[in-house]
């Protein structure tokens, strides 16, 4: 297994800069794995494959304005600062351009657009690998309203409206950036998706860095994947595993989902999940047994990325390289504001 495995050609035109309005007219592509065949539908279609007993899994996580921009203090150089995640009171890690001269000790004027008068300055502590860095901010309390919503880098266009890129049932703040297969989703099509019977369930992974970056190493099992923390109720967890045992289908919404519930579910070392409140480590690729997943929800990856190598794992090389000819052809929209696929 290399790298390359999973790498395709995909034409700029192909990357969606904008979503699709309203969220549920995006176009599905519905992927059998047991025959192999493929349908194209819109994706409030998607009713039509779930039958009553099924159970759904979404990942409520809320991006948070995590992109903030200063400038060096002394130098004046422009500074970039995304937030990933927070470790402590005013402390976070976080990946910054220019990584190579923000070492220990040097210092960064967050600018505001508030009236407050003192700058926000953010402070080196921890130098990592890949430009990750931890800051200590002086005035945590103003930092996310001096914040941006951290738009992927392949989208150029502006967002209009920032909600747009939140699914409509986020929650918890923590995210930076955003579950996507959960983004065609509308009120009114949960609502439809619970009167025929199937179950909606909520879990939370705060999605991190390894959203942003690509495999860089020929064998991807020497790739370490950044770690994401990830909550699963008791009571979210007492109706998967009741699910499970009766042999009712559980359908992850998104690659995110996909990972919380197969890390609880090899940490139990049970076909059962367990209240669950830690960090998420899981790295699926071809070759991984799945405990608890029976289809999914997802859009369509970067290429040598580790969401593509997730869902090949799921519905193998064959199946998901045909799916993205198929979809490549079909001028289907890629990436964050793309069109989705169910995979059954």
């Amino acid at each position: 297994m290399k790298t390359s495995d999973f790498d395709y050609t995909l034409p700029q035109e192909f990357i969606a800069q904008t979503p699709i309005e309203p969220r549920d007219h995006s176009r599905l592509l519905v992927l059998n794995k047991r025959d192999g065949s493929i349908e194209h539908r819109l994706f409030f279609n998607i009713i039509d494959y779930l039958r009553s007993g099924d159970v759904m899994v979404f990942n409520d996580s809320r991006v948070i304005p995590a992109r903030l921009k200063g400038k060096r203090v002394g130098s004046g150089g422009r500074v970039e600062i995304l937030l990933l995640r927070r470790l402590k009171p005013n402390v976070w890690e976080a990946l910054v351009k220019p990584a190579r001269r923000l070492i220990v000790g040097e210092k960064v004027e967050i600018n505001t657009t508030d009236m407050a008068g003192t700058p926000i300055i953010a402070q080196i502590v921890k130098t990592g690998n890949e430009g990750i860095r931890t800051i200590r901010f002086t005035d945590e309390a103003r930092l996310l309203a001096a914040g941006e919503m951290p738009l992927p880098p392949y989208i150029h266009t502006p967002l209009e409206n920032p909600d747009r890129y939140q699914t409509v049932y986020a929650r918890i703040l923590g995210s930076a950036a955003a579950p996507t297969a959960g983004l065609h989703f509308t009120p009114d099509l949960l609502d439809r998706i619970e009167g025929e019977g199937i179950r909606c369930l909520f879990t939370t992974l705060h999605v991190g860095l390894d959203t942003f970056r690509p495999v860089t190493v020929e064998d991807p099992r020497e790739h370490t994947i950044y770690r994401e923390y990830g909550i699963i109720t008791p009571e979210v967890a007492a109706e998967l595993s009741l699910a499970k045992k009766e042999g009712r289908r559980i359908i992850c919404v998104g690659t995110t989902s996909v990972r919380l519930i197969e890390q609880a579910a090899i940490n139990s070392k049970t076909n059962e999940i367990y209240p669950f409140r830690d960090w998420v480590s899981l790295f699926i690729l071809p070759g991984h047994r799945f405990c608890m997943v029976d289809a999914m929800v997802t859009n369509f990856h970067l290429p040598r990325s580790t969401l593509l190598m997730l869902v090949t794992a799921f519905a193998g090389k064959e199946l998901i390289d045909k799916a993205y000819r198929e979809a490549i052809k079909r001028v289907y929209r890629f990436y964050s504001f793309g069109d989705a696929m169910l995979i059954i």
